[in-house]
């Protein structure tokens, strides 16, 4: 059995009713927007390697280890976020598979130098350390949200410079910056390939966007159904249900 701190609890992973994740209310708990990273992204399913950005406490690789055999590559710039990972990998008896960094992600292109990914996937932070945004108290929150320690352009420099040619870039992201996230996309040779925006509900605005890029990609972009978690009954949506229970 893996370590726990006073403050964290072993959650169920939702619809990946095998897994286990070690949380804490305190320090990291994922959000649906891991979750939804996660069911838009496709994923190599036995050829090529994944990596991680932004890794928190390991929830992406850990959804995927249930849908593709490939290695996954996690990297964590905050240590008790790498550490809560790492027990996660051990907990879900993962070591062979799923493999932690802590690290920068602004590092990672001379890290692995001519050593490139299949597929890069990132929950990065969202807001500007500028924006008039409400900073939460707790450091390991104020880190994951705003971005104190890369901004969007370094996140999307280095997940283009890690993906190969040919590889794709997955990311997860607030509406607001779309038209930011299209333009540093193409300026770091990521031809945007998909998007799909996530409404609350019908009739609301969109909250969450997601977006495929693919490294050196010829143009052609697909704008997906509208995604709604809930219905005009204030139930989950069935494609919300089936992401979240299975």
């Amino acid at each position: 059995m893996v370590h726990l701190y006073d403050d964290e609890r072993i959650d169920y992973l939702l619809a990946e009713e095998n897994k286990r994740i070690i949380q804490s209310a305190s320090v990291f708990s994922f959000s649906l927007d891991a979750a939804l990273l996660a069911r838009f992204t496709y994923l190599p399913k036995t050829k090529g390697k994944i990596l991680d950005l932004c890794t928190g406490n390991g929830v992406i690789p850990l959804f995927f280890l249930n849908h593709s055999r490939v290695p996954i590559t996690g990297v964590e710039i905050q240590e008790r976020l790498y550490d809560m990972a790492v027990r996660n990998v051990k907990l879900n008896e993962a070591e062979d598979r799923v493999s932690i960094i802590h690290g920068d992600l602004r590092d990672m292109p001379d890290y692995f130098k001519n050593d490139k990914f299949d597929l890069v996937t990132v929950n990065p932070p969202y807001f500007k350390t500028s924006d008039e945004v409400v900073r939460n108290d707790n450091e390991h929150l104020t880190i994951a949200r705003h971005e104190v320690y890369c901004t969007l352009e370094e996140v999307v420099e280095s997940s283009s410079k890690l993906a190969k040619s040919g590889g794709k870039v997955s990311m997860v992201h607030r509406p607001e910056r779309f038209i930011e996230i299209i333009e540093l996309f193409r300026a770091y040779k990521l031809e945007p390939k998909r998007i799909q925006f996530v409404y609350p509900k019908p009739g609301k605005e969109a909250n969450m966007i997601l977006i495929e890029g693919v490294r050196d990609g010829k143009s052609g972009l697909s704008i997906l159904s509208p995604f709604y978690m809930y219905n005009e009954e204030g139930k989950y949506t069935e494609e919300a249900e089936k992401m979240l229970y299975g």
